[in-house]
């Protein structure tokens, strides 16, 4: 019997009917039969995005905190300021930043015979390119950063800061050496190397007195932190969170105690810095004092920044 011719082309439309059937039986596994949930690595649902922070922008620096409180952090010596210096002094410095809708900051100065007070005021505004990250949480991981830098106990306190000496304890010590003492009293500019009854009870040069400057007296500020510390430490009652540092440096010039305080509230991140410098190293800066005012304006800030 002869063999039949072969004919490629039948091979070729064999070999594409195989093809079609192993494919139409290789279906879609889902309940519905819809093969596009069969797909791997198919249109997948993109999750959300983190929530923006509250703040667009920011506020402008210089004019943000009350003249009162600026007054109040750099008092004077008795010498009544002119219009113009008066507007020098209090009116302040604004940093030169690039994005004011990012980082603004001010910086204010004020000379006295008791010493020179500085007063800085930086805010920053972050905002995070992570779609996966919230501006607030961003703005919480550079806020950890400062503060363990900072290196401020967990949940609280430190070593509490050098606290002023006492007028008698300046006198005892200007004995032995046979020095001279200054007097905090501006009327009086004699040393003598004994404690008076004039200087009994008063606050130590560079330290405006309680009677003078009622928001350096703790239980007229409610800022004042009830358990009466000073050192380094967390803060409980300031915007989202808080830390307040201190410390005190010697140079050869002189003492000057530095107060940091820094909050967050939602994608803000606040600094104040406020230092005073004396070049008397036996009278040293109230800390208390220093503490108070700073978180004084702090509270100001942050309710200024919650409206």
């Amino acid at each position: 019997m002869p063999r039949k011719p072969f004919v490629p082309g039948a091979a070729v439309v064999v070999a594409a009917a195989l093809a079609a059937g192993l494919t139409g039986c290789t279906g879609s596994s889902s309940p519905d039969g819809d093969a596009s949930d069969a797909k791997s690595g198919g249109a997948a649902t993109s999750s959300p995005a983190a929530e923006p922070g509250r703040y667009q922008t920011l506020p402008e620096a210089c004019g943000l905190p009350s003249r009162g409180v600026i007054r109040r952090m750099l008092p004077g010596d008795g010498q009544p300021l002119s219009d113009t210096e008066a507007q020098k002094v209090y009116g302040g410095q604004a940093d030169i930043t690039y994005d004011t809708d990012r980082r603004v900051g001010c910086r204010w100065t004020r000379e006295t015979t008791a010493g020179t007070r500085h007063l800085g005021l930086d805010i920053q505004r972050v905002v995070s390119y992570d779609s996966a990250v919230s501006d607030d949480d961003k703005a919480q991981a550079i806020y950890g950063k400062k503060e363990l830098a900072a290196q401020i106990p967990p949940g609280g306190a430190g070593s509490p800061s050098p606290a002023a000496p006492s007028p008698s304890a300046s006198a005892s010590k200007g004995k032995e050496k046979g020095e001279g003492v200054v007097t905090n009293d501006a009327a009086d500019k004699s040393t003598t190397g004994k404690s008076s009854a004039g200087t009994k009870g008063k606050a130590p040069s560079g330290s405006p007195s309680q009677k003078s400057d009622p928001s350096a007296d703790p239980s007229a500020d409610p800022s004042t932190d009830p358990s009466g510390s000073t050192a380094p430490r967390v803060l409980d009652d300031l915007g989202d969170a808080a830390f307040l540092n201190d410390k005190l440096v010697t140079a050869d010039s002189g003492v000057h105690r530095d107060v940091t305080v820094v909050f967050r509230t939602s994608n803000v991140i606040v600094k104040i810095t406020y230092d005073q410098w004396s070049t008397d190293k036996t009278m040293l800066p109230d800390s208390q004092e220093l503490q108070d005012k700073a978180r004084s304006l702090a509270t100001e800030l942050s309710d200024s920044l919650s409206e």
